[in-house]
């Protein structure tokens, strides 16, 4: 391709980001990011802004490249036809290629009583909500459903600064933990005087003014109700006509590129690679929104596009401000027995948080420097990929049990 070229980033959270900065690389490339708000989002930190100790918020100068256009608006539907996007603020955006980062929010709660009582905190302004809500009732219990990273941490969060917490969990606590980990977790929310919860019969069935109701009949009292348990994306593109899964993430190839357009790429939790999805996180997010933008590069330039190479560290979590825990894991996403807790595993969370923002700076700045996606996530998704296209082998039974599960805030 010659000629000037016009990319737009749909999401301006950890893979739209990187997207957007990574593509500034050319000079003959014009990069727009589309985000409804003006401010960049540090979502793994929306149990601090429940908690009062952080705003989760910063300005998008801080991890933005100059040389992006950011437009604060929300993106109606896509044209892919027409290479263009409405806008719900009015108006079409044309592009030669697109980048599809939406991201990942609150699940439509199906419980009764849940979408009227419950507060979500998948969002920013779901967290910006539910705090004044928490301030104007400070003596009042708490029930957080939902035991995967965002409610175990928002239930220490809130534990920590003098509520009394209840952790409900529909089923296991911390279900990506190791068995180890899970009784570090488990310790540390006792110490901090959290009610967990947990085991057959409780899951939630019915959320009401004076607290739940969990399967096996029990009522739980509580004043505050916060939901964590579950994650949705936006149906932008199941709107838009284009190919999705069974949540609405946009199905692509191993390239990230859209199995209906290949000037469309996707990134992050709204995309859902070859129909079997990463865990929603920013430890993916980030590389592959370097692989989406990428690609984009590599098809203005003729050149052969790379196939995905995702490795996973573990997960992190918070247990208050100065402890937690980092979870090992296999590169292909599976808990391991080895882990790190207390101040020294609080401190490495921290640390990712901090390093998190810092990886989006440099970008920013060099772009092209990021290289985390070219590290060898290893054959296991391959293997997954030919047992799941009906290529069975020794080795790809041996996997079919390694797919993770539970949520990843």
């Amino acid at each position: 391709m010659t000629g000037h070229t016009d990319v737009v980033v749909i999401g301006g959270g950890y893979a739209g980001v990187m997207a957007a900065n990574r593509l500034t690389q050319r000079d003959d490339v014009t990069v727009t990011l589309i985000n409804p708000r003006p401010a960049f989002v540090e979502r793994i930190r929306l149990h601090q802004l429940v908690g009062g100790s952080h705003d989760a918020v910063l300005g998008y100068g801080k991890v933005l490249c100059e040389g992006v256009r950011l437009v604060v608006d929300t993106v109606a539907r896509i044209d892919a036809a027409g290479r263009s996007l409405v806008l719900e603020g009015g108006g079409t955006f044309g592009y030669d290629y697109l980048v599809y980062a939406v991201g990942s929010g609150s699940a439509d709660p199906r419980v009764p009583g849940a979408a009227e009582f419950a507060h979500p905190v998948a969002s920013l302004e779901q967290a910006q909500r539910l705090r004044p809500v928490l301030d104007a009732s400070p003596a009042a219990a708490v029930t957080v459903v939902g035991a995967g990273p965002t409610g175990i941490e928002t239930a220490a969060e809130l534990a920590e600064s003098g509520r009394t917490v209840t952790l409900v969990c529909g089923g296991v606590l911390g279900p990506y933990l190791h068995a180890r980990g899970r009784r570090s977790v488990a310790a540390r929310l006792a110490a901090l005087g959290v009610r967990v919860v947990d085991g057959p019969g409780s899951q939630v069935t019915e959320v009401t003014g004076a607290g739940v109701r969990l399967a096996d009949g029990r009522e739980l009292p509580g004043g505050v109700t916060v939901w964590t348990a579950g994650f949705g994306v936006p149906d932008l593109a199941v709107r838009s006509g284009l190919s999705t899964d069974a949540v609405g993430r946009l199905v692509t190839d191993e390239t990230l590129t859209s199995v209906d357009d290949e000037r469309i790429v996707a990134a992050g939790d709204s995309a859902a690679p070859s129909d079997m999805a990463l865990r929603m996180s920013c430890q993916a997010a980030m590389p592959m929104g370097a692989q989406a933008a990428d690609a984009v590069l590599s098809r203005i330039a003729g050149e052969r596009l790379s196939t995905l190479n995702q490795v996973f560290a573990g997960q992190c979590i918070s247990l208050g401000r100065s402890t937690g825990i980092f979870q090992f894991s296999r590169r292909y996403d599976v808990a391991v027995w080895f882990h790190i807790d207390g101040r020294s595993g609080g401190r490495l969370k921290e640390f990712v948080c901090r390093n998190t923002v810092k990886h989006l700076a440099i970008e920013a700045r060099k772009p092209g420097s990021y290289r985390l996606h070219r590290v060898s996530g290893g054959a296991k998704r391959r293997q997954l990929l030919r047992a799941v296209a009906g290529a069975p082998s020794a080795a790809a039974q041996d996997v079919s049990g390694d797919v993770p599960r539970g949520d990843g805030a």
